[in-house]
Protein backbone atom coordinates (compact mmCIF):
# COMPACT_ATOMS: atom_id res chain seq x y z
CA UNK A 1 0.00 0.00 0.00
CA UNK A 2 2.82 2.67 0.97
CA UNK A 3 4.75 1.27 -2.42
CA UNK A 4 1.28 2.08 -4.20
CA UNK A 5 0.74 5.29 -2.58
CA UNK A 6 4.43 6.49 -2.86
CA UNK A 7 3.88 5.65 -6.79
CA UNK A 8 1.13 7.41 -7.33
CA UNK A 9 2.06 10.47 -5.74
CA UNK A 10 5.65 10.69 -8.12
CA UNK A 11 3.30 10.58 -11.01
CA UNK A 12 1.18 13.01 -10.41
CA UNK A 13 4.89 15.22 -9.16
CA UNK A 14 6.28 13.95 -12.10
CA UNK A 15 3.51 15.35 -14.60
CA UNK A 16 3.08 18.69 -12.65
CA UNK A 17 7.24 19.65 -13.49
CA UNK A 18 7.17 20.15 -17.40
CA UNK A 19 3.93 22.12 -16.62
CA UNK A 20 5.61 24.20 -13.75
CA UNK A 21 8.60 24.94 -15.97
CA UNK A 22 6.68 26.17 -18.48
CA UNK A 23 4.69 28.21 -16.30
CA UNK A 24 7.07 29.44 -14.26
CA UNK A 25 7.43 33.54 -14.34
CA UNK A 26 3.99 33.87 -16.38
CA UNK A 27 1.37 35.74 -15.08
CA UNK A 28 -2.35 33.59 -14.84
CA UNK A 29 -5.15 35.25 -14.43
CA UNK A 30 -8.61 33.73 -12.49
CA UNK A 31 -12.22 34.90 -12.56
CA UNK A 32 -12.82 33.24 -9.52
CA UNK A 33 -16.73 33.32 -8.78
CA UNK A 34 -19.81 30.33 -8.34
CA UNK A 35 -20.16 27.40 -6.06
CA UNK A 36 -15.95 28.02 -5.51
CA UNK A 37 -16.95 31.15 -3.63
CA UNK A 38 -19.50 30.09 -1.17
CA UNK A 39 -18.88 26.13 -0.16
CA UNK A 40 -16.44 26.37 2.48
CA UNK A 41 -14.40 22.86 1.58
CA UNK A 42 -14.14 24.60 -2.45
CA UNK A 43 -12.69 28.15 -0.87
CA UNK A 44 -10.27 26.34 0.96
CA UNK A 45 -9.48 24.14 -2.02
CA UNK A 46 -9.19 27.22 -3.83
CA UNK A 47 -6.90 29.56 -1.33
CA UNK A 48 -4.57 26.64 -1.33
CA UNK A 49 -4.54 26.15 -5.19
CA UNK A 50 -3.58 30.03 -5.67
CA UNK A 51 -1.01 29.92 -3.12
CA UNK A 52 0.63 27.02 -4.61
CA UNK A 53 1.00 28.54 -7.64
CA UNK A 54 2.73 31.54 -6.28
CA UNK A 55 5.23 29.25 -4.26
CA UNK A 56 5.90 28.06 -7.57
CA UNK A 57 6.97 30.46 -9.05
CA UNK A 58 3.39 31.16 -11.37
CA UNK A 59 2.14 35.57 -10.81
CA UNK A 60 -1.66 34.47 -10.47
CA UNK A 61 -4.18 37.65 -10.57
CA UNK A 62 -7.88 37.36 -9.01
CA UNK A 63 -10.58 38.81 -10.70
CA UNK A 64 -13.56 38.14 -8.77
CA UNK A 65 -17.87 38.07 -8.92
CA UNK A 66 -20.01 38.57 -6.08
CA UNK A 67 -23.60 38.56 -8.11
CA UNK A 68 -25.59 36.60 -5.29
CA UNK A 69 -23.84 38.29 -2.38
CA UNK A 70 -25.14 41.93 -4.29
CA UNK A 71 -28.61 40.31 -4.40
CA UNK A 72 -28.38 38.68 -0.89
CA UNK A 73 -28.17 42.47 0.66
CA UNK A 74 -30.20 44.39 -1.81
CA UNK A 75 -33.10 42.29 -0.49
CA UNK A 76 -32.29 43.16 3.40
CA UNK A 77 -32.65 46.64 2.24
CA UNK A 78 -35.60 46.18 0.43
CA UNK A 79 -33.95 47.53 -3.25
CA UNK A 80 -35.40 45.47 -5.76
CA UNK A 81 -33.29 43.20 -8.28
CA UNK A 82 -33.43 43.74 -11.95
CA UNK A 83 -31.61 42.87 -14.56
CA UNK A 84 -31.65 43.40 -18.70
CA UNK A 85 -30.31 40.71 -20.72
CA UNK A 86 -28.27 39.64 -17.88
CA UNK A 87 -27.20 43.26 -16.92
CA UNK A 88 -28.05 44.16 -13.43
CA UNK A 89 -29.72 47.40 -13.37
CA UNK A 90 -27.81 49.82 -10.80
CA UNK A 91 -28.98 53.34 -10.15
CA UNK A 92 -27.38 55.18 -7.62
CA UNK A 93 -28.62 53.44 -4.67
CA UNK A 94 -27.94 49.64 -5.99
CA UNK A 95 -24.32 51.21 -6.87
CA UNK A 96 -23.58 51.81 -3.20
CA UNK A 97 -24.30 48.32 -2.81
CA UNK A 98 -22.24 47.00 -4.90
CA UNK A 99 -19.44 48.89 -4.06
CA UNK A 100 -20.02 48.07 -0.02
CA UNK A 101 -20.24 44.22 -1.34
CA UNK A 102 -17.56 43.98 -4.14
CA UNK A 103 -14.95 46.58 -2.68
CA UNK A 104 -15.89 45.98 1.12
CA UNK A 105 -16.83 42.46 2.05
CA UNK A 106 -16.28 39.93 -0.80
CA UNK A 107 -12.90 41.72 -1.93
CA UNK A 108 -11.86 41.50 1.85
CA UNK A 109 -12.90 37.96 2.58
CA UNK A 110 -10.71 36.62 -0.30
CA UNK A 111 -7.83 38.72 0.80
CA UNK A 112 -8.18 37.14 4.16
CA UNK A 113 -8.94 33.86 2.71
CA UNK A 114 -5.66 33.52 0.96
CA UNK A 115 -3.89 34.98 3.56
CA UNK A 116 -4.44 32.50 5.95
CA UNK A 117 -3.68 29.96 3.43
CA UNK A 118 -0.05 31.15 3.23
CA UNK A 119 0.10 33.97 0.53
CA UNK A 120 0.11 37.58 0.37
CA UNK A 121 -2.69 38.64 -1.06
CA UNK A 122 -3.58 42.67 -1.80
CA UNK A 123 -7.13 43.55 -2.45
CA UNK A 124 -8.17 46.66 -4.77
CA UNK A 125 -10.72 47.60 -6.85
CA UNK A 126 -10.69 49.11 -10.70
CA UNK A 127 -10.55 52.12 -9.47
CA UNK A 128 -7.11 52.02 -7.26
CA UNK A 129 -4.37 52.95 -9.38
CA UNK A 130 -6.83 54.26 -12.29
CA UNK A 131 -6.71 50.18 -12.73
CA UNK A 132 -9.70 50.54 -14.60
CA UNK A 133 -10.98 52.92 -16.52
CA UNK A 134 -14.92 53.01 -17.66
CA UNK A 135 -17.76 54.48 -19.37
CA UNK A 136 -21.52 53.97 -19.36
CA UNK A 137 -22.48 50.94 -21.08
CA UNK A 138 -25.59 51.54 -23.36
CA UNK A 139 -27.98 48.77 -24.26
CA UNK A 140 -28.17 48.04 -27.96
CA UNK A 141 -31.81 48.92 -28.97
CA UNK A 142 -33.46 46.16 -30.51
CA UNK A 143 -37.37 45.49 -31.46
CA UNK A 144 -39.07 44.88 -27.65
CA UNK A 145 -36.88 48.35 -26.97
CA UNK A 146 -36.46 51.16 -29.89
CA UNK A 147 -34.92 53.15 -27.93
CA UNK A 148 -31.32 52.85 -26.09
CA UNK A 149 -32.37 51.57 -22.43
CA UNK A 150 -30.65 52.91 -19.44
CA UNK A 151 -29.68 50.73 -16.87
CA UNK A 152 -27.66 53.05 -14.51
CA UNK A 153 -24.20 52.59 -13.37
CA UNK A 154 -23.24 49.46 -15.46
CA UNK A 155 -19.80 50.47 -17.42
CA UNK A 156 -17.76 48.85 -20.59
CA UNK A 157 -13.82 49.41 -20.06
CA UNK A 158 -12.15 52.07 -22.23
CA UNK A 159 -8.49 50.89 -20.82
CA UNK A 160 -6.95 48.97 -18.43
CA UNK A 161 -3.63 50.56 -16.93
CA UNK A 162 -1.92 47.85 -15.58
CA UNK A 163 0.81 49.52 -13.57
CA UNK A 164 -0.22 48.72 -10.37
CA UNK A 165 -0.73 45.11 -10.34
CA UNK A 166 3.08 44.60 -11.90
CA UNK A 167 3.87 46.53 -8.81
CA UNK A 168 2.53 43.84 -6.72
CA UNK A 169 3.13 40.56 -8.24
CA UNK A 170 6.96 41.59 -8.85
CA UNK A 171 6.22 42.84 -4.99
CA UNK A 172 5.18 38.95 -4.57
CA UNK A 173 1.40 40.24 -3.86
CA UNK A 174 -1.40 38.29 -5.80
CA UNK A 175 -4.03 41.24 -6.71
CA UNK A 176 -7.63 40.45 -5.86
CA UNK A 177 -9.36 42.28 -7.89
CA UNK A 178 -13.12 43.73 -7.73
CA UNK A 179 -14.63 44.63 -10.99
CA UNK A 180 -15.36 48.08 -10.31
CA UNK A 181 -14.27 50.65 -12.79
CA UNK A 182 -14.34 54.43 -12.59
CA UNK A 183 -15.34 57.05 -15.40
CA UNK A 184 -13.71 60.88 -16.63
CA UNK A 185 -15.75 62.22 -14.04
CA UNK A 186 -14.71 59.90 -11.14
CA UNK A 187 -18.23 58.17 -11.08
CA UNK A 188 -18.32 54.48 -10.44
CA UNK A 189 -19.21 51.50 -12.85
CA UNK A 190 -20.52 47.85 -11.78
CA UNK A 191 -18.48 45.82 -14.60
CA UNK A 192 -19.14 42.23 -15.25
CA UNK A 193 -16.61 40.43 -14.01
CA UNK A 194 -16.00 37.85 -16.51
CA UNK A 195 -15.55 40.90 -18.91
CA UNK A 196 -12.82 42.66 -16.33
CA UNK A 197 -11.16 39.51 -15.99
CA UNK A 198 -10.40 39.37 -19.84
CA UNK A 199 -9.47 42.77 -20.00
CA UNK A 200 -6.87 42.82 -17.96
CA UNK A 201 -5.56 39.34 -19.09
CA UNK A 202 -5.02 41.06 -22.46
CA UNK A 203 -3.55 44.04 -20.80
CA UNK A 204 -1.11 41.89 -18.85
CA UNK A 205 -0.42 39.30 -21.76
CA UNK A 206 -0.84 36.82 -19.43
CA UNK A 207 -0.13 33.23 -20.39
CA UNK A 208 -3.37 31.58 -19.67
CA UNK A 209 -7.21 33.17 -18.86
CA UNK A 210 -9.23 30.37 -15.87
CA UNK A 211 -12.79 31.32 -16.00
CA UNK A 212 -14.31 29.20 -12.67
CA UNK A 213 -18.17 28.17 -13.53
CA UNK A 214 -20.43 25.85 -12.08
CA UNK A 215 -20.45 23.77 -15.07
CA UNK A 216 -18.49 20.96 -16.64
CA UNK A 217 -17.18 23.67 -19.46
CA UNK A 218 -19.01 24.29 -22.32
CA UNK A 219 -21.24 21.24 -23.25
CA UNK A 220 -22.08 19.46 -27.23
CA UNK A 221 -25.27 18.70 -27.94
CA UNK A 222 -25.34 15.76 -26.53
CA UNK A 223 -24.60 17.34 -22.87
CA UNK A 224 -21.02 16.21 -23.11
CA UNK A 225 -18.04 18.47 -21.88
CA UNK A 226 -15.47 19.92 -25.55
CA UNK A 227 -12.68 19.05 -24.19
CA UNK A 228 -11.11 22.00 -26.60
CA UNK A 229 -12.88 24.23 -28.81
CA UNK A 230 -11.71 26.99 -31.24
CA UNK A 231 -13.84 30.33 -32.70
CA UNK A 232 -16.00 28.30 -35.73
CA UNK A 233 -16.85 25.66 -33.34
CA UNK A 234 -18.14 28.09 -31.02
CA UNK A 235 -20.12 29.91 -33.55
CA UNK A 236 -21.80 26.70 -34.83
CA UNK A 237 -22.72 26.31 -30.86
CA UNK A 238 -23.98 29.40 -31.39
CA UNK A 239 -25.77 29.39 -34.16
CA UNK A 240 -27.52 26.00 -33.01
CA UNK A 241 -28.39 27.88 -29.24
CA UNK A 242 -26.37 25.13 -27.96
CA UNK A 243 -24.17 27.95 -26.30
CA UNK A 244 -26.67 30.48 -25.00
CA UNK A 245 -27.59 32.59 -22.26
CA UNK A 246 -24.96 33.10 -19.24
CA UNK A 247 -22.28 31.33 -21.03
CA UNK A 248 -22.24 33.79 -24.26
CA UNK A 249 -20.23 36.19 -22.51
CA UNK A 250 -17.78 34.01 -20.71
CA UNK A 251 -16.71 32.74 -24.77
CA UNK A 252 -16.88 35.83 -25.77
CA UNK A 253 -14.58 37.02 -23.39
CA UNK A 254 -12.52 34.08 -24.02
CA UNK A 255 -12.83 34.69 -27.75
CA UNK A 256 -11.20 38.04 -27.30
CA UNK A 257 -8.52 37.34 -24.98
CA UNK A 258 -7.56 34.70 -27.30
CA UNK A 259 -7.31 36.78 -30.02
CA UNK A 260 -5.28 39.73 -28.31
CA UNK A 261 -2.57 36.87 -27.78
CA UNK A 262 -3.19 35.31 -24.73
CA UNK A 263 -1.91 31.86 -24.74
CA UNK A 264 -4.97 29.90 -23.75
CA UNK A 265 -8.28 30.46 -22.19
CA UNK A 266 -9.79 27.91 -19.79
CA UNK A 267 -13.88 27.52 -18.67
CA UNK A 268 -12.98 25.43 -15.31
CA UNK A 269 -15.35 23.79 -13.18
CA UNK A 270 -14.90 25.95 -10.34
CA UNK A 271 -17.18 22.60 -8.67
CA UNK A 272 -14.30 20.10 -8.28
CA UNK A 273 -11.70 20.43 -5.54
CA UNK A 274 -8.53 21.94 -6.41
CA UNK A 275 -9.97 22.59 -10.07
CA UNK A 276 -6.79 24.98 -10.49
CA UNK A 277 -3.95 22.71 -10.21
CA UNK A 278 -5.51 20.28 -12.05
CA UNK A 279 -6.22 22.72 -14.50
CA UNK A 280 -3.03 24.29 -14.79
CA UNK A 281 -0.64 21.29 -13.52
CA UNK A 282 -2.28 17.86 -15.38
CA UNK A 283 -2.81 16.93 -19.04
CA UNK A 284 -6.39 16.72 -19.16
CA UNK A 285 -7.78 19.10 -16.55
CA UNK A 286 -11.24 19.95 -15.32
CA UNK A 287 -13.32 21.89 -18.56
CA UNK A 288 -12.57 22.83 -22.21
CA UNK A 289 -10.08 25.24 -23.53
CA UNK A 290 -10.59 27.42 -26.15
CA UNK A 291 -8.23 28.27 -28.58
CA UNK A 292 -7.33 30.77 -32.05
CA UNK A 293 -8.92 29.23 -35.09
CA UNK A 294 -5.13 28.59 -36.39
CA UNK A 295 -4.39 26.17 -33.64
CA UNK A 296 -7.44 23.94 -35.88
CA UNK A 297 -10.29 23.54 -38.25
CA UNK A 298 -12.50 21.34 -36.28
CA UNK A 299 -15.05 22.04 -33.63
CA UNK A 300 -13.26 19.95 -31.27
CA UNK A 301 -9.56 20.08 -31.88
CA UNK A 302 -8.15 17.16 -28.89
CA UNK A 303 -9.58 15.81 -26.39
CA UNK A 304 -5.75 14.70 -24.53
CA UNK A 305 -4.89 18.15 -23.67
CA UNK A 306 -5.09 21.30 -22.54
CA UNK A 307 -1.60 22.75 -21.95
CA UNK A 308 0.37 21.90 -25.54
Amino acid sequence: MIEQDAERISQVLTEALPYIQQFQGHTVVIKYGGNAMTDESLKQSFARDVVLLKLVGINPVIVHGGGPQIGSLLEKLNIESRFVNGMRVTDAATMDVVQMVLGGLVNQEIVALLNTNGGQAVGITGKDGDLIRAKKLAMVPNLNAPEIIDIGHVGEITKVNTNILTTLTASDFIPVIAPIGIGAEGESYNINADIVAGSIAQSLRAEKLLLLTNTPGILDADKQTITTINASGIAKLIDDNIINEGMLPKVQCALDAVAAGVQSVQIVDGRVPHALLLEVFTATGVGTQIVSDQTGSDETISNATHQE
